[in-house]
């Protein structure tokens, strides 16, 4: 769907200055929201579980008498991330700072990778517009000035995701070095955020069935897979004699359906559930069972109010898509925040209606949206989650503006 047409500016004709432009776009625009608005300290599990790190070589949250219980529940990459910044370094009061700057770099290659991403199916103008908008975009710059691992997994989401789609345009000819890079990332992503493994699955299936990509390639890229994330595997394994790679499952789903939850979740247990938590043995494996006693509350309210339980995911449905009108999150209406939001929200919305491609490459691209969209909508939803499914949004508010320019412009 590439056009012929380009800018009139010869500067954006060599794609190595589009790359600087986007880039430098990206970085002066993080650094300035940064030194506002950035975080400064390390704070709440990611200062514990560095903490623990860096003075007893243990990824732990909990201590039982001097028992540090090997964490299950907070995916260890971001956590590791900050602990190698620790080690250059060391534990002071400016790590923070040397983890954001870090996360800017990252954050403005980003836009480069959305870039690429997009202009495999729009013009230059339009691809170069929608890739100002991203790197613009104020959640998305906001993401990488604070300490958290949605700006990482921004990163290595989009560059996955990218692979795939040249692995497609490379076919049976797809090179080793491409099927390394997506294994590898695939471990780090399942590494960072626990509900890749879905996208990840999804991406291999796509790439058999719609890619024809052969099964002997997709074998190779799980293993790398397998091998990238074994040694969180054989630690946990060592540590709890199962073979095991995130718990916390059923504490989240406690969030988000219990009596009191609401599109944000609620985390205030009840006097019962409070019992039986106090209940749980403080051993190695406390969280493991703490985590069944969520489960098994979560499970009761969904069967006992089932109604209630498709209400809560409908709204979040909504709320991720659009915005959440009844958040308690601070600065959460600000005007910066919504009315971005909103638009392409909006834009995105008209993309889904005129929406309909023959190309599997973009069809790729809807269905792991859509995929994203639900599995967080059926969880409780935090402000900064919107980040992960921003870009699908402006590749369909894209998808719109060229449909709107293509029935103005009979010659585009």
């Amino acid at each position: 769907m590439n056009s012929s047409k380009t800018l009139n500016l010869n500067f954006f004709n060599k794609s190595e200055h589009v790359y600087l432009f986007l880039f430098l776009l990206s970085l002066f625009s993080r650094i300035i929201i940064s030194y506002f608005f950035g975080d400064r300290v390390l704070e709440n599990e990611w200062a514990i579980l560095v903490e623990n790190l860096y003075n007893f070589k243990i990824l732990s949250m909990l201590n039982f008498d001097g028992l540090l219980v090997p964490n299950l529940w907070m995916p260890p990459f971001y956590a590791y991330f900050i602990y190698l910044h620790a080690l250059i370094f060391g534990m002071e009061e400016n790590l923070a700072n040397y983890v954001i700057t870090t996360q800017i770099i990252i954050s403005s290659f980003t836009t480069i990778i959305f870039y690429k991403i997009i202009f495999k199916f729009f013009s230059l103008n339009i691809s170069l517009f929608g890739s100002i908008l991203f790197s613009l975009f104020p959640l998305i710059i906001f993401s990488a000035c604070q300490i958290s691992s949605a700006s990482m997994y921004l990163f290595f989401l989009l560059t996955f995701i990218l692979l795939i789609l040249n692995l497609a345009s490379q076919g049976a000819d797809g090179s080793l070095k491409n099927l390394f890079l997506i294994g590898l990332l695939s471990g780090i992503l399942i590494l960072t955020r626990r509900d890749f493994i879905l996208i990840y699955f999804f991406s291999l299936s796509y790439s058999f069935l719609f890619f024809k990509i052969n099964l002997k390639k997709i074998l190779i890229i799980f293993i790398i897979t397998t091998m990238t994330i074994s040694p969180y595997i054989i630690r946990n394994y060592l540590s709890f004699d199962r073979f095991i790679v995130h718990s916390g499952f059923g504490y989240n789903l406690w969030k988000a359906y219990n009596s009191n939850a609401k599109v944000e979740g609620y985390y205030i247990q009840s006097n019962k559930l409070k019992l039986e938590i106090s209940e749980v043995k403080k051993d190695v494996f406390y969280r493991i069972n703490e985590d069944q006693v969520y489960l098994n509350d979560a499970k009761n309210f969904i069967i006992k109010n089932p109604k209630k339980a498709i209400d809560l995911f409908s709204k979040r449905l909504f709320s991720f898509f659009f915005i959440d009108f009844d958040s308690s999150q601070k600065n959460y209406y600000n005007f910066f925040h919504t009315i971005p939001n909103l638009l392409v929200s909006l834009f995105s919305l008209f993309g889904i209606i005129i929406f309909y491609k023959k190309d599997s490459k973009f069809n790729y691209l809807i269905c792991s949206f859509i995929i994203i969209l639900i599995v967080y909508s059926l969880f409780a939803l935090l402000p900064r989650y919107k980040i992960y499914i921003l870009p699908f949004q402006l590749i369909l508010s894209l998808s719109f503006f060229e449909f709107l320019l293509k029935k103005l412009n009979k010659n585009y």
